[in-house]
C-alpha cells in the first residue's frame, strides 16, 4: 500500500511477511468497505469499489474477504471514515506524503506526528511537501497480461499521457480526472490490473545512499504499521541498494 514511490519498490523487493499480509489484507478491506458505503455496491457502477477490489485481487486476497467487506458496509452505518493527507519531511529531508482513511482524526493526526518527530523529521502543512510533486491518474498492468506494443497502443487511444514498462508491469499515467475513462477503455481487452490510483508522482528524486537508507525504510515501515495510513509517497531514491 505504499503508492507511487522508491520505496514501494524497495519494499516489494524485500516481500512481506504473513502478519504483514494480514494487515494489508486489514486495510484494502476498510478501502472496499467505505467505497461501497459511499457509493453503489456493485463495482460495474462504482469506480472506486471496482479499483479497490482489484487491488484486493492483487494482493491475493480471497474473494471470501472481499464480499464481507463489501457487506460490512451496509452493517457499519454508524462508522463514518474520512480520507486524510498528512504532509512533511522524513529523514533526510525527504517529502513524503501520507494518505489516511481514518474515523478518529485526532488520533491519526497524534500518531502521524509522533512517527515524523521520532524519525528525526517533521510534518507540515497541507501543501509543504506536495509542491514538490505532480498528481495523477496511475494503472499498473502486469507484464503477462499484454505485450509492450498493444498496451502503448492502447494507452495513447484511451488517451493516456505516458505509458511506461518496467521490470514486471506497465505503468500508464493519465490526468487524474481522466482515470477512470482511461481505465474504461483498458477494460475492453484487460481483464487484471495490479492497482488503479490517484498517485504522488515526484518532480525530482532525493537520492539516499545505501549507508543512510535504514532509518529511512525504519520510518516508511513505521507509518506503515498505522493503522489509519493507506498510502505513502516520497521523492526518495535509494542508490546502491542490496536488499
Amino acid at each position: 500500500m505504499a503508492g507511487h514511490s522508491h520505496w514501494a519498490g524497495i519494499k516489494h523487493k524485500k516481500g512481506k511477511a504473513d502478519k504483514q499480509r494480514s494487515k494489508i489484507f486489514s486495510k484494502l478491506s476498510k478501502e472496499i468497505t467505505v467505497a461501497a458505503k459511499l457509493g453503489d455496491k456493485d463495482p460495474n457502477m462504482n469506480p472506486r469499489l471496482r479499483s479497490a477490489i482489484q487491488s484486493a485481487r492483487s494482493a491475493n486476497m480471497p474473494k471470501d474477504n472481499i464480499e464481507r467487506a463489501i457487506d460490512r458496509s451496509s452493517i457499519n452505518t454508524e462508522s463514518n471514515f474520512e480520507n486524510l493527507r498528512y504532509e512533511g519531511f522524513g529523514p533526510e529531508k525527504v517529502a513524503v506524503i501520507v494518505e489516511t482513511l481514518t474515523d478518529n482524526r485526532n488520533r491519526t493526526a497524534s500518531n502521524i506526528r509522533n512517527i515524523f518527530q521520532k524519525a528525526g523529521g517533521s510534518l507540515g502543512t497541507q501543501g509543504s511537501a506536495s509542491h514538490n510533486f505532480n498528481q495523477l491518474g496511475v494503472i499498473k498492468i502486469n507484464k503477462k497480461e499484454i505485450s509492450d506494443q498493444r498496451i502503448f497502443e492502447l494507452a495513447i487511444d484511451a488517451g493516456a499521457n505516458e505509458c511506461k514498462t518496467n521490470y514486471d508491469f506497465h505503468e500508464i499515467q493519465c490526468a487524474v480526472n481522466e482515470i477512470f475513462n482511461v481505465q474504461k477503455e483498458l477494460e475492453k481487452e484487460i481483464d487484471n490490473f495490479i492497482s488503479i490510483e490517484i498517485a504522488w508522482i515526484p518532480l525530482n528524486s532525493v537520492e539516499i545512499s545505501r549507508e543512510k537508507n535504514e532509518d529511512l525504510i525504519n520510518f516508511f515501515e513505521t507509518l506503515e504499521d498505522d493503522d489509519d495510513v493507506q498510502n505513502i509517497y516520497s521523492n526518495a531514491k535509494f542508490i546502491n541498494k542490496t536488499c
